[in-house]
């Protein structure tokens, strides 16, 4: 895989979840790493990881809707490290609901987290990235983004992110900047097991049984979605750009 030394990384939403893992896998492949997420407490857990196994990591408490958060978070990366070279759009939250019942809370948290909170970032990063003439961005997508029940929200945004991904590679490719997104499907992380317990499943049944429905037959860690992320920000894919690919062990995809 890709080799990052020297290089750069921001992942959003890195506390936990895939956010960690990606942040560990870059980390492992030589990239300093800046774990971002709402609070910096919560980032602890993840660069003591990193630097345990001997990467360099910064934690950094930004709230991804706010612009002056943002904006001062990228600067404290870029005179932390030098520079920003690789952005992961992954911060996010689930606001589960069927329309009937889903509040105006409820669609805005999540539009304001998933989808301006990319925005924000990718405003913010792509300012070092031009100058540089060199960068890498990758958004979380899903694929709920072809419809799910009880996700019209979740769904919207990240649809949305697919269409900004797409966008992004027009505007920046002259840049040399790559811009992808990564669609996972059901990965096994502690948002995915809350979901089946505020439902009223037990989470390790609910998994069994999404597991039957995957050619894989099994459901994907947070690692796997980690690996493609790597490889879609290391320089073997500097051809590939304005994709979504999606990560769900070989499961039908409708739209």
């Amino acid at each position: 895989m890709g080799n990052l030394q020297g290089r750069v990384a921001a992942v959003t939403g890195a506390a936990r979840g895939i956010g960690a893992a990606t942040a560990r896998r870059l980390a492992a492949d030589g990239a300093a790493v800046a774990v971002m997420d709402v609070q910096e407490a919560l980032c602890k857990e993840t660069v003591a990881t990193i630097r345990a196994a001997g990467g360099t990591a910064l934690a950094l408490g930004c709230d991804v809707t706010k612009t002056d958060q943002v904006n001062d978070a990228f600067t404290r990366i870029a005179q932390e490290f030098g520079k920003v070279d690789i952005l992961v759009n992954n911060a996010g939250v689930l606001r589960d609901n069927l329309l009937f019942k889903m509040s105006e809370d409820d669609w805005d948290t999540v539009m304001a987290v998933h989808l301006k909170g990319s925005f924000l970032c990718s405003k913010a990063a792509q300012q070092y990235m031009v100058q540089q003439k060199y960068g890498k961005i990758v958004n979380l997508s899903s694929t709920s983004a072809l419809g799910n029940r009880g996700q019209a929200n979740y769904s919207a945004v990240k649809a949305g992110l697919q269409g900004f991904t797409k966008t992004l590679a027009i505007e920046l490719g002259p840049f040399n900047i790559n811009v992808n997104a990564v669609a996972p499907g059901f990965i096994d992380t502690e948002m995915t097991r809350a979901t089946s317990r505020r439902i009223g499943l037990d989470p390790d049944a609910a998994i069994a049984q999404a597991a039957q429905q995957i050619p894989l037959r099994r459901v994907g860690q947070p690692e796997d979605v980690a690996n493609v992320i790597a490889f879609l920000v290391s320089d073997d894919a500097a051809y590939v750009s304005g994709q979504v690919i999606y990560v769900n062990g070989g499961g039908r995809l409708s739209s």
